[in-house]
């Protein structure tokens, strides 16, 4: 389950209320809805339901400038841990991601890409492996990671948050 923006980075004392409520609306408002309108149709499947929420690094370790996207991922983390909660009778799991910045991804262009790296005076391939395991995560660790949670190796897990971003030292 994954509907969602980051709109760019902007202080609090910047930050108009069309932005928040845009990006509340994607990265909130659509899952709820998302969630609620699945509920159904989960609750009869044959083989459990499973909902596997893409929550962000941001919500364990937010950075200055993403307010917005910061505290909806954190609402959204927050909504499926309650979910979990109130769907446990009905055998749906429910479990949450935290990536950290997945660069093969339409989101990291390389001018965000330099971007950030010279934000942090880094070279670009230091920029993407800047975590305890100097690795790149790419979007087919975050999709096999995926398909783990939703396979009998976790049938009995619900309501985790799992990180996958290398080890962050902001985190751990």
């Amino acid at each position: 389950l994954n509907a969602g923006m980051f709109p760019g980075g902007c202080p609090v004392s910047k930050l108009d209320l069309t932005t928040w409520k845009k990006v509340m609306a994607v990265n909130l408002d659509a899952n709820l809805t998302l969630l609620r309108e699945t509920h159904a149709l989960l609750k009869h499947a044959p083989r459990q339901g499973r909902v596997v929420v893409v929550g962000s690094k941001n919500v364990p370790a937010p950075g200055p400038g993403a307010a917005a996207y910061s505290a909806s991922k954190a609402a959204l983390t927050q909504l499926t841990r309650v979910t979990a909660l109130e769907w446990g009778k009905d055998n749906i799991r429910l479990n949450t991601i935290h990536p950290d910045a997945v660069f093969d991804t339409g989101i990291w262009t390389d001018e965000v890409l330099k971007a950030r790296a010279s934000h942090y005076n880094m070279s670009v391939e230091d920029y993407k492996t800047k975590n305890l395991l100097k690795v790149e995560i790419t979007s087919s660790d975050v999709a096999r990671l995926v398909v783990s949670l939703c396979g009998n190796c976790f049938a009995k897990t619900t309501a985790a948050q799992i990180p996958i971003d290398g080890g962050n030292d902001r985190v751990v």
